[in-house]
């Protein structure tokens, strides 16, 4: 099997949208779910609700993909799977290297949804020498003085950061040092990584702050529509659980 250090995607050489490769694993994700339900075919309409998007959005995206369905028929499923698994480069085995064993390291080693989508954890790296040996999810941690041999000898091109802020970037030096080129960041800080290295950052402080923005938002607008008598914006839109707009049952769309 073909490791991520010799083989790498070819997204950017056809062309793709950074936009495109970030929705299509919304879209995979959504075809999946159909997949494991044995649905054959999908209609844009269908699909693109499931994903979240618009289904003009879509068809645009998969004709980056060479794919553009059957009229009256829709995309085949199975196809459309493969295809999207094979641009995002999940038809290959993929060393990734978890770095900082806390309580979210442990997590994200826990997590079963790396390897069914092309991911192998190939070892855990933490500082605490307490640490070292201790099996997480059935891989024993390793200490970081290992991190150079340890990226070597698995062939690894992807590494995650989930230390305190004030350790990542040395971490991030030395895994790019090492051969590292693609790095998923969880630590609450901004990495600075030369040219030909790709960092995707998960702040979930960031996102909750966002929500919090909402959420202060919708209690103002409130506020407001109860301060001038009128009906509370989401009352009005509210309907009964078990009925559509009509009052009938609403359809079921492929999740």
């Amino acid at each position: 099997m073909a490791t991520g250090r010799t083989h790498r995607p070819a997204t950017r050489s056809r062309g793709i949208p950074e936009a495109t490769v970030a929705r299509l694993p919304l879209y995979l994700r959504a075809l999946t779910a159909l997949s494991e339900r044995s649905v054959p075919t999908v209609s844009s309409e269908e699909l693109a609700a499931a994903a979240g998007v618009n289904s003009a959005k879509l068809r645009k995206d998969f004709s980056y993909l060479g794919s553009y369905g059957t009229r009256g028929v829709g995309y085949d499923v199975e196809y459309l799977v493969y295809q999207i698994s094979r641009e995002l480069g999940l038809t290959q085995d993929w060393p990734v290297v978890i770095v900082g064993i806390g309580n979210l390291g442990a997590a994200l080693a826990n997590y079963g949804g790396f390897a069914s989508r092309g991911f192998r954890v190939a070892a855990l790296i933490d500082a605490d020498p307490a640490m070292a040996g201790k099996p997480v999810a059935g891989i024993p941690v390793q200490h970081t003085d290992e991190l150079e041999k340890i990226v070597d000898d698995n062939g690894v091109s992807i590494g995650v950061i989930a230390t305190p802020a004030g350790a990542a970037q040395q971490v991030c030096d030395r895994l790019v040092a090492a051969g590292v080129t693609s790095i998923l960041n969880f630590a609450p800080t901004v990495l600075s990584v030369p040219d030909g290295v790709d960092v995707r950052k998960v702040d979930l402080s960031i996102e909750l702050q966002i929500l919090a923005f909402h959420e202060q938002r919708k209690a103002g607008e409130e506020a407001a529509a109860n301060a001038d008598g009128a009906v509370p914006h989401t009352a009005a839109r509210k309907q009964p659980a078990d009925k559509g707009p009509d009052g009938d049952v609403p359809a079921v769309m492929p999740a």
